[in-house]
């Protein structure tokens, strides 16, 4: 028997898995990617008996992976809080799936565990863009303003660093991030003590002070939608940046388009935070969409579908 442990590359699918190997060390083979990167089951191979943990990724776009492996007799623990769709009947599935646009995984995860490593819990809340959640969260632990802060800043750090088209364009390997955080069960001592912090911390602040010199080319009293070039430093700070904006004007939706390689648009979409609802079904109208109620995105829009994109943006939340 062998353990596979698959997880986002993102602040919410690394807290999960922490949370979890804190309450239960194993050594386990590591699936994880870029944030977009979500389609994590195809790479799993387990045979009967091997036990699957599935973190932060949306079982609609995994279901035939997840179906073969149970089908070969492999036992799966699911937690998500994205578009889940059916969720198959199988005596070798053990789900925890909310899509409540207020929960994160890392949230679910904190209440399978009691609360055991609730700070872990509170950092993937903020990374999530969820303010009000992980305030709400932390309450028990009596934690000072600065204190709060520390931990907002870390989430939105390790929420940064997973975005990018691949692994190049990030400071940090998720799984390496994961690597570097397993040993601190207390957030605070990996901020004082950590390099990859440091380094993290120093690049978020360089890519955001290019991103906010940025322009709105629609800002409208609904919508706002802003592009970025073609650089490794957009590819990195459009989930941030988007989380940011809209916290900044919670009665708007606002749309981050970012010009790929190819050609194509990697798209970013935040709800309003005063009604956090329709990204993801305004995103699944594309091929390549998906994500959550509050957030969502596409990840390759086509150059000719990109107006398409801009008018039924503009319905979904007129």
């Amino acid at each position: 028997m062998k353990y596979i442990d698959v997880f986002n590359g993102d602040a919410d699918g690394i807290c999960a898995l922490h949370q979890l190997r804190l309450a239960a060390p194993r050594d386990a083979e590591l699936v994880t990617g870029v944030k977009r990167d979500i389609a994590l089951l195809k790479r799993v191979h387990a045979e009967v008996g091997d036990q699957v943990t599935v973190l932060d990724i949306s079982l609609d776009k995994n279901r035939d992976e997840l179906n073969r492996l149970l089908a070969g007799g492999a036992r799966v623990r699911y937690f998500d809080h994205h578009f889940a769709g059916e969720i198959p009947q199988s005596a070798g599935l053990e789900a925890h799936i909310n899509t409540d646009a207020d929960v994160c995984t890392s949230l679910l995860v904190n209440d399978f565990l009691g609360g055991a490593y609730l700070p872990w819990a509170v950092v993937a809340a903020f990374g999530d863009n969820l303010f009000a959640s992980a305030r709400a969260a932390a309450s028990p632990l009596g934690l000072t303003d600065m204190q709060i802060s520390q931990l907002a800043h870390l989430g939105t750090l390790i929420n940064y660093n997973g975005y990018g088209v691949e692994l190049d364009d990030l400071y940090v390997a998720p799984d390496q991030l994961y690597r570097e955080i397993a040993p601190f069960a207390d957030p605070f001592a990996f901020i004082a003590d950590s390099a990859a912090y440091r380094q993290l911390d120093e690049g978020y602040a360089s890519d955001m002070a290019q991103a906010r010199e940025l322009d709105f080319a629609i800002d409208e009293s609904a919508i706002r939608v802003v592009f970025l070039p073609d650089a490794p430093w957009t590819r990195r700070v459009s989930g941030v940046f988007g989380n940011e904006l809209a916290r900044g004007a919670p009665a708007r939706a606002h749309a981050l388009v970012t010009l790929l390689p190819g050609g194509d648009y990697r798209v970013s979409v935040r709800a309003p935070l005063d009604n956090k609802s329709g990204a993801d079904a305004l995103c699944m109208q594309f091929p390549s969409g998906g994500g959550r109620k509050a957030a969502a995105g596409i990840n390759a829009l086509p150059a000719d579908q990109l107006d398409y994109f801009i008018a039924a943006f503009r319905v979904a939340y007129s």
